[in-house]
This record gives C-alpha cells, sequence and structure tokens, in this order.
C-alpha cells in the first residue's frame, strides 16, 4: 500500500510541475491552483522535490506572512532531506533572515557549504566570496576563498569565477 501511494504522489508530482511550466491557456489560474493544490498534496507526502518547488513558490509569492514562513519551513524540510537547490535557499534564508527564522550567519554558511559540497556552484561562489570579503560573519581566508573558488565548475564557454574580481553579489532572495 505505501508504494502505491508513494507512486500516486510521484506521479501527482509530475502533473504539478507539468502544469507549472505548461500552462498558457486562457485558464491559466485555474491550472495554477490545481498545480499549487498537487504540489502540497505531494510536499505533505513527504515528496522532498515538492517540499522544495512548493517551498520556494509560498515563500517567493505567498500573498500572506503565514504562506511565506510555510514557504521558508517547507524549503528546510526538503534541504534536511538533502536537496541540493532547497539547502542553497535556505542559506540564503538564513543569511538574510524572514519572518519565522532569523538572520544567523553561522546556519547560512553551514547551508551553503552543504549545497556546495554536493555541488551547487552558486553556494561555492557565495562561500568563496564571503571568505575573500570577511562576510557571514567569517574571517578573510585566501586558503579557504581558493577552495570554495576551485568547487565552481567552469566551461570554456564561460570566463573563470574569481571571487577577488566579482561585483558584489545581489542581495535579493525574493
Amino acid at each position: 500500500m505505501l508504494q502505491a501511494a508513494s507512486l500516486v504522489t510521484r506521479l501527482e508530482y509530475r502533473l504539478a510541475e507539468r502544469l507549472l511550466y505548461t500552462c498558457k491557456s486562457k485558464n491559466t489560474l485555474r491550472w495554477h491552483r490545481l498545480s499549487m493544490r498537487l504540489f502540497k498534496r505531494c510536499a505533505d507526502a513527504g515528496h522532498v522535490n515538492a517540499q522544495s518547488m512548493y517551498g520556494l513558490l509560498l515563500f517567493r509569492c505567498g500573498a500572506s506572512s503565514q504562506e511565506k514562513a510555510r514557504g521558508a519551513r517547507f524549503v528546510i524540510m526538503a534541504a534536511e532531506a538533502g536537496d541540493i537547490e532547497a539547502q542553497y535557499h535556505a542559506a540564503r534564508i538564513f543569511e538574510f533572515g524572514c519572518a519565522q527564522y532569523a538572520q544567523r550567519d553561522s546556519r547560512a554558511v553551514t547551508w551553503f557549504a552543504r549545497a556546495a559540497e554536493a555541488g551547487h556552484e552558486e553556494a561555492a561562489v557565495r562561500l568563496a566570496r564571503a571568505y575573500t570579503c570577511g562576510e557571514l560573519g567569517l574571517q578573510i581566508d585566501p586558503a579557504r576563498a581558493d577552495y570554495w573558488e576551485s568547487r565552481v565548475v567552469t566551461t570554456s564557454d564561460v570566463p573563470a569565477f574569481s571571487a577577488r574580481n566579482a561585483p558584489a553579489m545581489a542581495v535579493s532572495i525574493h
């Protein structure tokens, strides 16, 4: 029975994802509401990707502070379950704070490090910059800045990142 419920949850998540990204008809609001209901059901059932997606949607686009706080809770739950993108956004939540979660640089650094170790490039860039400029309550440490810079994957089309030459990152998480 648990496998059947899990299968239904996965199918509902896929449907919600498709509805969210492909609804371009006249009834967009109706399809959006349906996709949000499906995301909520999946997130409540413990689907990690749904928790991450639904949480981010609520946190960024929620109409009330309660919706934004509920979104932040889902993002944190997904981050604790190992979702890399959610770990990065959890770090941003703790970096800037929100209604439910106060700003805590130590928690932000922890989540940035977890995401960067798992391969999230923006998290590695943020840590490199923090160690270069002494942000997030960290001491300036060129060796650690170089370590996090080395975690950033570069391709032939994209110039290599250097925290020492980078302008200040945008600070908005909304």
